[in-house]
């Protein structure tokens, strides 16, 4: 039977994603190893770094600041890309063009320069090793995509539902309360997850923010990596990319039903 063209291509495009992906999974078993250095294959199977990472004051410290750091980060992320995602396609505002590419600037720009402006500029605001800092910045990184995400399901929406709750009667609050919202709820999910993953997983900027107190887990797996090469560095990165791997399904799970239910 002859192939259609679309078979070798999704084959082709299955042995890329395998090749890309397989060398980070070696690190799975890896973290499962008994022995003291970091060695595959494993010479067995244990949970002993697993417990060393959930209990060793260092790495618990590092897992909760970056708990709070990805959920603060969130939060403000999702407050400053709805109100421009708003302002930008409901405001219908001049200048468009340019103010999106402003808002999109930190997306195309080099991590070490942004690292590097921020590094002095927190300096002189005295945000340097703090959580505040650290939050701010990863904003910078984490609100375009929140816009990117909130625009486009206001851009795919019916205005004609908000503009028939403003003729009955409803305030502006009420109708993005009560109307906007729930109508873009998808896209502001999904842009929560990707500012969460971005924030929790980001290292370039954390480096160069943080300071003795307050480091995130991927600063600490750098440290140790500096220092010694442990299977407590495995187990970490496993947490880190089963956390990132996660979120991200579950905003293609997302996605998806949301593009069926428009299609519908």
């Amino acid at each position: 039977m002859q192939l259609t063209p679309s078979i070798p291509l999704k084959a082709f495009g299955i042995v890329i994603g395998a090749l890309l992906v397989l060398p980070t999974l070696v690190v799975v078993p890896m973290s499962f190893s008994p022995g003291d250095i970091l060695s595959f294959p494993p010479q067995g199977f244990s949970l002993r770094w697993y417990r060393f990472v959930f209990t060793e004051s260092t790495w618990t410290t590092a897992i909760i600041q970056s708990l709070k750091i990805a959920i603060l980060t969130t939060i403000l992320s999702l407050v400053l890309g709805i109100a421009t995602a708003l302002a930008m396609v409901r405001g219908r505002l001049r200048l468009t063009g340019p103010l999106q590419i402003l808002v999109l600037s930190p997306m195309i720009m080099p991590l070490v320069v942004l690292a590097v402006g921020m590094f002095f500029v927190f300096s002189d605001w005295r945000l340097l090793g703090s959580v505040g800092g650290l939050v701010l910045a990863h904003t910078v990184l984490a609100y375009p995509l929140v816009y990117l995400s909130v625009s486009t399901s206001l851009q795919g929406s019916d205005e004609s539902l908000e503009l028939a709750s403003a003729s009955l009667g409803g305030g502006r609050l009420y109708t993005l309360r009560r109307v906007t919202l729930p109508l873009i709820a998808p896209g502001v999910l999904t842009g929560a997850l990707f500012a969460f993953t971005m924030s929790w997983d980001e290292l370039i900027l954390s480096i160069f923010l943080s300071g003795p107190t307050v480091k995130t887990l991927p600063v600490r797996m750098w440290e140790q990596i500096q220092t010694e090469l442990t299977p407590a560095l495995a187990a970490a990165a496993t947490l880190v990319m089963a956390l990132t791997i996660t979120l991200i399904l579950v905003a293609a799970w997302i996605a998806s039903t949301r593009r069926k239910a428009l299609k519908s």
